[in-house]
């Protein structure tokens, strides 16, 4: 009997295991393949062209393993190449996008903050988000760079990571806004941490959920949900195994197998 087709999972580093935990959630049945591109991360630092490249080149791969849809669980990635990968690929592609829409529709004092990479807030994908749902509110973009890459290397609840979430907090408490939204996915895993820097009385939402059930819609318009048993998570990352495994094991709360890729990459343009 052939394996069970895998839904495959891409992001730049690790973050994107809360979308693959919402995925599990909701489709707990389903087998996920996890592609990591560590040894890039972080993609908001990065240029669009090269951004868009290692994406493709991610999609591609996971479509070669037997994908039947592809998760782009990174706002970076799917900003820069979105586009681009369901032009290039067979297989249905889900991307991810900051939830300003569903913020500014919660918000009680019309004052929402954005926290993400400097490549999320700078993407024409961001900039129409914000144009079609602000809708009168005030949408505070709050650049966090540096952040994603402290996750990464697993400063989950540590001085230093707290130095900066009060450094990338102040100008959202000063703008007084009563919603952010986590706009990467390596942030719900210190949203505690996230939520003490902004005060109470702020709710924080991300695209996780949103995310999941979106994936099991087209899976079952595909035909090509699993209709039960076990699930399971494998993890592939372009960086160091150990130091990826030893990190992702705190976050996701059991270990899990990890095994090195060398994923090489061709210009986004070309053919």
């Amino acid at each position: 009997m052939d394996a069970p087709a895998p839904v495959g999972i891409f992001d730049s580093g690790i973050g994107g295991l809360s979308v693959a935990r919402e995925i599990r959630r909701e489709l707990p049945a389903e087998h996920l393949l996890y592609l990591a591109d560590s040894a890039w991360v972080p993609y908001g630092d990065r240029g669009v062209d090269e951004v868009r490249a290692r994406t493709l080149a991610g999609g591609r791969y996971l479509q070669a393993r037997g994908a039947k849809v592809l998760v782009v669980a990174c706002n970076t990635a799917s900003g820069a190449a979105l586009e681009l990968l369901r032009e290039r690929l067979s297989i249905p592609v889900v991307g991810l996008e900051p939830a300003v829409k569903p913020a500014v529709a919660t918000s009680r004092n019309g004052r929402v903050g954005v926290m993400a990479t400097v490549g999320t807030l700078r993407s024409d994908r961001y900039a129409r988000l914000v144009e079609a749902y602000a809708n009168g509110s005030r949408v505070i973009a709050q650049p966090c760079p540096g952040l994603a890459d402290l996750i990464e290397d697993g400063h989950l609840d540590d001085d230093e990571l707290r130095v900066r979430l009060a450094e990338f907090a102040a100008p959202l408490r000063e703008a007084g806004v009563d919603t952010v939204v986590l706009g990467c996915t390596h942030y719900p895993f210190v949203r505690e941490q996230i939520e003490a820097a902004l005060g109470p009385g702020v709710r924080l939402l991300d695209s996780g959920p949103a995310i999941a059930r979106q994936t099991a819609r087209v899976l079952r318009e595909l035909g090509r949900l699993e209709p039960a048993g076990e699930g399971s998570l494998r993890l592939l990352t372009t960086g160091d195994a150990a130091e990826v495994g030893a990190v992702a094991a705190r976050i996701w709360g059991a270990p899990l197998p990890v095994e090195h890729l060398d994923l090489v990459h061709e210009p986004a343009g070309a053919e």
